[in-house]
Parts: structure tokens; C-alpha cells; sequence
């Protein structure tokens, strides 16, 4: 089975929590974990703007940062694109629906996590993550099929950003999911094929 490689960002300032987590992720099974670990919020937002990860470990509890929920306030609006696990010492029911509330993906009191449990933890925030933004992609496509279209209002065609005119169907399938079927309703077929119809309206 091939291992999985996972780069992970730890802001934590608490020399102990950051070995033991590191510990933690370093004995994870069929999981190759790539930690890099800073001890100050502003190290952490330095580097973000450098590398990029595939987690971000944070401790609200930061010496240089604005203390719990602004932490990851200010974490998130540098890094939205990265799933973020928020860690705290305190098992504050408030602080973690919030954060959640406010873009976290998980969060995980440190005196009460185990191995299996963050790793758990990761795995899932970052699947969420992948999700939520393939979600807020396929809402941008169906959104620019809102508003004013210039249609041709002879032969239906659709005029595109770019200027150029194109069939409906075929505007459409290039902003959305959506697949054709082709058939003729009943107005256009007795058009078509008026004998047809006027043979067999005959008494």
C-alpha cells in the first residue's frame, strides 16, 4: 500500500504539546507526516506565505497573538485555502463552536488527544476542506448563469463573455454539468411534418 505524505504546519508554543504532537504524527501508520513547527503566530504567518501545507496545527493560546478566537481569525484570513485545527489547553465548548462557526475544521483539546484521534482528526479536515471548496466552485459556475444573457431572438443563440455566439445548449455545458438529449416537442413537429398531423386529425 503506498504511504501517504501529509505537510503539516504546527504553531504551538508550548515546547511539550509540540513534541508530543510531533511524536504522535511521526508514529502515524500508512501516513507520512512532513511537520514543520514554529512557537510564535508570526513565524507561522511568515512561512505560510512561503510554502505551502496541507494542515495547519494552531494553539489559540500564542505569546505573540491576539488570544483564542482572534488568533484564528487572523490565521484564517492568511491561509483560507488550508484546513486549520484549532488547539486549545481549555475545554471551552464556546471557543470551539465558534471556531468551527468560523471556518475551523476540527478542534482538539490537548490534554485529551490521542495518536489515532489527530490523525483522525487531519485526515477528515482535510477531505472537508477539498470538499467545501469544490462546493464553493460549483457554486461560482452555477452563479454565472444568473443575471442578463444577450440572446439572438431569431435563431436562440447566446452571446458569451468573450463576445462570441454560441448555441444555448452549448453555452450551458460549458457553465455547468449539464448534458443534452435532443428530441422535437409537439409544436415543432406538427410544423415540420404538417401532412402528418393533418392525415391523422382527419375523422
Amino acid at each position: 500500500m503506498e504511504t501517504k505524505t501529509i505537510t503539516a504546519l504546527l504553531i504551538e508554543d508550548d515546547p511539550d504539546d509540540a513534541v508530543l504532537i510531533q511524536r504522535y504524527l511521526t508514529n502515524s501508520p500508512r501516513v507520512t507526516y512532513n511537520v514543520t513547527h514554529v512557537d510564535r503566530l508570526a513565524d507561522g504567518l511568515k512561512i505560510l506565505n512561503c510554502f505551502r501545507f496541507d494542515i495547519i496545527l494552531l494553539d489559540l493560546g500564542l505569546p505573540d497573538g491576539p488570544k483564542g478566537i482572534k488568533t484564528f481569525e487572523k490565521t484564517y484570513a492568511e491561509a483560507s485555502s488550508i484546513p486549520i485545527i484549532v488547539l486549545t489547553g481549555h475545554d471551552d465548548d464556546q471557543i470551539a463552536i465558534e471556531s468551527v462557526q468560523k471556518g475551523a475544521q476540527d478542534y482538539i483539546v490537548k490534554g485529551q488527544v490521542t495518536g489515532s484521534m489527530l490523525g483522525r482528526s487531519i485526515r477528515y479536515a482535510i477531505e472537508r476542506k477539498k470538499l467545501l471548496i469544490q462546493l464553493e466552485h460549483s457554486a461560482r459556475e452555477i452563479k454565472k448563469l444568473r443575471g442578463i444573457l444577450p440572446i439572438c431572438a431569431s435563431c436562440k443563440k447566446i452571446r458569451d463573455d468573450k463576445g462570441y455566439w454560441t448555441q444555448v445548449e452549448v453555452y450551458i455545458s460549458g457553465h455547468s454539468e449539464t448534458e443534452f438529449t435532443h428530441g422535437i416537442c409537439p409544436d415543432c413537429a406538427e410544423k415540420m411534418y404538417p401532412l402528418y398531423f393533418k392525415k391523422n386529425k382527419e375523422p
